[in-house]
């Protein structure tokens, strides 16, 4: 259980994340993540980086029983550090990075694969930001690259998913596949990455940052101050009190 990486072939690592049962990650799963990505992405005979995990679905966001157990925000603000720490990583990655998802992405997997450079998805992947309905606010941000901000917006605001098939009529899905073929599609995709040189690719990631016209460090850092003030308010304690209950079901 945890974070591992491996070296599936020459100029690829595999960063794979494993925290069951849903893979709702703990504030170390957090900061584990997001070491694993930077120390591939500045291993120099690395030159693409495919993120994926083992279980139900490729991230369900923090662990909220973490929270629950943790007296006053120190889990929280743990938490919202830790993301901040494993979503900047990917987006920093010195490499391209690949998201691999299936089952559900939610969340704070949102965060991770919405700073990925490329993203391949099974079949039975499902993404979305249920954080209304868990007290949290945050990944607007990142959703925003995966769909066009209208669609952001409602579905940010209703915390319904969308399937990986409609990202992939979006352009942010490059492919959609079997889940028994997920990794292999990915490792398919690395591998041409991984086949341009290594000094090159690493300079073409820096470009392709520095033009983006969102920064996103700066964005989700100011979206994580309402998470801060929902908090503090009471609201957000009101709210994820029904995490898990026959309330939140009949929602």
């Amino acid at each position: 259980m945890g974070v591992s990486t491996s070296a599936p072939e020459e100029g690829v690592a595999l960063v794979t994340v494993d925290f069951p049962p849903v893979n709702a990650l703990p504030v170390r799963g957090w900061y584990e993540l997001a070491g694993a990505v930077r120390a591939a992405g500045a291993d120099p005979g690395v030159r693409c980086v495919v993120l994926t995990a083992e279980g139900r679905g490729f991230n369900a966001g923090v662990d909220i029983k973490e929270m629950r157990r943790s007296a006053g925000h120190e889990a929280l603000i743990g938490a919202n550090r830790g993301c901040y720490e494993a979503f900047a990583a990917v987006y920093e990655c010195e490499v391209p990075v690949v998201a691999a998802v299936h089952g559900f992405c939610l969340g704070g997997g949102i965060g991770l694969v919405g700073n990925a450079d490329a993203v391949v998805a099974s079949d039975d992947a499902t993404f979305g930001l249920p954080e209304l309905d868990r007290g949290a606010l945050g990944a607007a941000t990142h959703l925003a690259r995966l769909v066009p901000q209208h669609l952001m917006r409602a579905l940010y605001y209703t915390s319904r998913t969308v399937t990986a098939e409609e990202l992939h009529g979006h352009g942010s899905v490059w492919r959609v596949v079997p889940r028994e073929r997920l990794t292999t599609a990915a490792l398919e995709l690395a591998r041409e990455i991984a086949a341009k040189d290594g000094y090159l690719i690493r300079l073409a990631k820096s470009a392709i940052n520095g033009i983006d016209p969102v920064d996103v460090r700066r964005s989700y850092r100011f979206e994580q101050g309402f998470t801060f003030e929902a908090n503090l308010s009471g609201v957000a304690d009101r709210v994820r009190g029904t995490f898990g209950t026959d309330k939140e079901r009949q929602a």
